[in-house]
């Protein structure tokens, strides 16, 4: 398999565009959500950090001889249903959404990449580190259920939310590009071990970021 390769295009394709569309969301919960200006400016550096991610996955397709619109193309009426779906009414669930749904859409992208070439895999690690956004969830969401226990209940029922609604949007991705979703399940794909594996890796991950957050992962 090579770099630019129709299952390679198409990852590197809707990383794209869903880290554009996260620099969209992220800018507009800042100016909209955000109760104070350290808030807003700090959410505002991880969305710039979004973008950033954006358009190196964006040189990258152009590198590759690919139109990086074309390539981003396909994935846009998912990608952009998803956000409408899941549209934060408050500053919580808007950290919740960055963390826990942003999270566990970006394992899948992890999960096909690990199919491609070392060079591709090793971008989309790069695009996918969310230390920046991870540490700035954590930290406010700890210290409003510390502050409000209450919350718990209601922040916990949005983040399992957030996981149907990213599982959703894997299952319309997959069914637009079928090569995207071969390659999430790679040679092995009809291993249904190999399947059970996967899902159990995506569910340890999300409960460490639950776990991280103060949140039980809920059934």
């Amino acid at each position: 398999m090579s770099d630019s390769s129709p299952g390679t295009v198409d990852l590197l394709g809707v990383l794209a565009y869903a880290e554009l569309t996260a620099f969209l969301r992220l800018a507009e919960d800042a100016a909209l959500l955000a109760p104070t200006l350290n808030d807003r400016a700090a959410l505002g550096d991880v969305a710039a950090t979004e973008y950033g991610h954006f358009r190196v996955l964006r040189d990258r397709l152009a590198s590759l001889g690919v139109d990086p619109e074309e390539a981003m193309a396909p994935f846009t009426e998912a990608i952009d249903a998803w956000h409408a779906q899941t549209r934060p009414k408050d500053w919580y669930e808007a950290l919740i959404k960055a963390y826990v749904g942003v999270g566990i859409a970006g394992d899948f992208y992890r999960e096909a990449a690990r199919h491609t070439t070392p060079s591709v895999s090793a971008l989309v690690d790069e695009v996918l580190t969310d230390e920046s956004r991870g540490e700035f969830a954590v930290e406010r969401v700890r210290a409003a259920l510390d502050a409000d226990p209450r919350l718990c209940g209601r922040l916990a029922l949005w983040a399992r939310r957030m996981v149907g609604e990213a599982l959703s949007q894997g299952q319309r991705l997959a069914a637009v590009r079928p090569q995207l979703a071969a390659l999430l399940v790679g040679e092995e794909g009809e291993n249904l071990a190999e399947v059970g594996r996967m899902f159990a890796r995506l569910t340890e991950e999300h409960g460490k970021r639950m776990a991280a957050l103060g949140l039980t992962p809920g059934p």
